[in-house]
Order: structure tokens, then sequence, then C-alpha cells
């Protein structure tokens, strides 16, 4: 179940991990505020140059194909999750969260994020190991979810008539007053959840429905459990910084999820064909790549045409 990574492997990861959040909440962010674009971008180029360099190590340690299925993953489950974005977005707004409270909610719902993709990367090698022909239903179920995201609009999502949200409303006690970044309260005697505590719930139920997504798409480049979850880890822990960019740029994007719906039908495909096709790392990689380059360049190019073309007098 260790992969290629050993325990002390595991173990120096995970403390490397518990470090990189330690000094992000307790150093560089301790006090409040609200995350800047120019802030957030240089947040991205470090978790960005964090994650290069332990593809890096990978391939130094473990070889070029295990640090290959490394990038893979790694691009994969960024892509993946910038619906998710959308939806952190839709979030604040229905909870009004401020600006300068939101880094505090995404750093406790991204760390239970990585609690949950532990649990499902390891339950997902246990059954493929033990259960071969799940990887069929794995397939199955990303070439269903490609075409179910063919024809997704950005706009569709709304968490406020969700069951999630009208449960929470009723099962917790909650107020809408806010006292700093608490998540509880004490009100008329009794101790109710802030909407920072809503909204938190909400971001980790989001990424519950996500990662059944990019947990089987992961597991069908590699099911490497050691790959599988730092590869995860690397791109959930630069998602907050990502946030913050892609809030304002979410309309130059709106083309995206064309070219995330072909990046679940290839990986499908290439589990429901895998007993007769097999492709090789780097394969998976140029095709995951290229398809991503295409489709934000096209949206980009579409955003700015329509921009330019709005802009010109009758």
């Amino acid at each position: 179940m260790l992969g290629t990574g050993t325990p002390i492997g595991w173990a120096a990861f995970l403390a490397l991990v518990v470090a990189l959040l330690a000094v992000d909440l307790g150093v560089l962010n301790r006090r409040d505020h609200e995350i800047r674009t120019a802030e957030a971008l240089r947040w991205v180029a470090l978790w960005t140059a964090l994650g290069l360099a332990f593809a890096a190590f990978v391939a130094w340690r473990l070889g070029h194909g295990p640090a290959l299925d490394y990038l893979t993953g790694y691009l994969l489950e960024l892509s993946l999750s910038a619906d998710n974005l959308f939806v952190f977005v839709l979030v604040f707004a229905t909870f009004r969260i401020p600006a300068h409270l939101q880094h505090r909610v995404l750093f406790w719902g991204i760390l239970g994020a990585l609690v949950l993709r532990a649990t499902m990367i390891v339950a997902g090698v246990a059954l493929l190991a033990r259960f071969e022909w799940l990887i069929y239903v794995f397939g199955a179920f990303l070439a269903a979810s490609g075409a179910k995201l063919l024809f997704h609009r950005p706009g569709d999502q709304h968490p406020e008539k969700s069951w999630a949200f009208r449960v929470l409303r009723r099962v917790i006690p909650s107020t809408s007053r806010m006292e700093g970044h608490r998540f509880s309260l004490v009100e008329n005697g009794r101790r109710v959840a802030t909407p920072l505590f809503l909204a938190l719930v909400l971001v980790e139920l989001s990424d519950v429905v996500f990662a059944l997504d990019s947990v089987p798409a992961i597991l069908g480049v590699t099911r490497d459990p050691f790959i599988v979850f730092t590869s995860n880890v690397f791109a959930i822990l630069g998602l907050r910084s990502l946030y913050f960019v892609l809030e304002r740029l979410m309309g130059r994007f709106e083309y995206m999820h064309y070219g995330l719906s072909l990046v679940l039908f290839f990986i499908g495909a290439k589990m429901l064909l895998s007993a007769w096709l097999h492709v090789q790392s780097l394969v998976s990689l140029g095709a995951v790549v290229s398809i991503l380059i295409a489709s934000v360049a096209f949206s980009v190019w579409r955003t700015s045409r329509r921009g330019r073309d709005g802009a010109r007098p009758s």
C-alpha cells in the first residue's frame, strides 16, 4: 500500500506538509487580511515551484516514469479543481464572507480536503488491487462525468438552492452575525455557528463532489498511492492562492469546461481500454497539457475578441 514511497518517505512528506501549513497560517498569514492579486500571484509562484521541485525529486529518487505520472496527476487535480474555485466564489457570496476572512475558510477547508483525499486514495487503490474490474467502472464514470461537464455552465450552480444549504440551515444552529474569524459564538445562551462555519462546511462538501471525479481520474494515470497523494497535495496546497487570482478572471475561462470534459473522456477511455491498450506516461501528460492549453487559449481568444467587438463603435 505504500507504493514507491517508503515509510520514512511518507513520514518525511507529511512532516513537510505540516510544516508548510504551520508557516502559512501561523506565521505568514496570522493576521486576517484581503489577499490582493499581486500577493496571490507570489503564492501561486511559490506553490508551483515547490510542486515542480518535488517532481524533480521524484525523478531523481524514483525515475522519470513516476515523475511524469506525478506531473500528470498534479495538472489533472489543478484543472479539475477550476470548477470548484467557481463554487467557492458563490459560497462566499451566499454567506457574505468578507474578503479578509476568505483565506482562513479556504485554509481549513483545504486542510480537511487533504484528509478526505488521503482516505479516498487509499480506498481506491485497495479496491482496484482487490477488484480489478472496478477499473472499467471508474472509466465509465469518468466518461459519463465528461459528458455531463460538456453541457455544464458555471452559472448553473446555486449553492443557496442546494439540498446541502437547506439541511445546514435546519440542522446546525446558526447566526448571521460574525465576530472576527470565529467559527462559532454564544448567542442567547447557546453556541451557534457563524456564517464562516457554514461556508466552511459547504466548501468541504463541494470538495467531496469534485473529488469523485479527480481521484478516479488520477488513479487512471497511476495506482501508486504515494504518487497519487503527493500530486494531489501539492495541487490542493496551491489551490487557495490560485482562487484569489482566478476569482478576478473567471469570465476569461468560460470555455475551459470543454477542455476538462475532453480530459475526463481521455482518462475514462484509457481506463476502459486498459486491458488492450497501454498509454505511456509521457503520452498521457502530453495529451492533458495540450487539451488544457488549447481550451484556455481558446477561452482567452474568444473573450478578448468579444471585448474588442463590443468596444467598436456601431
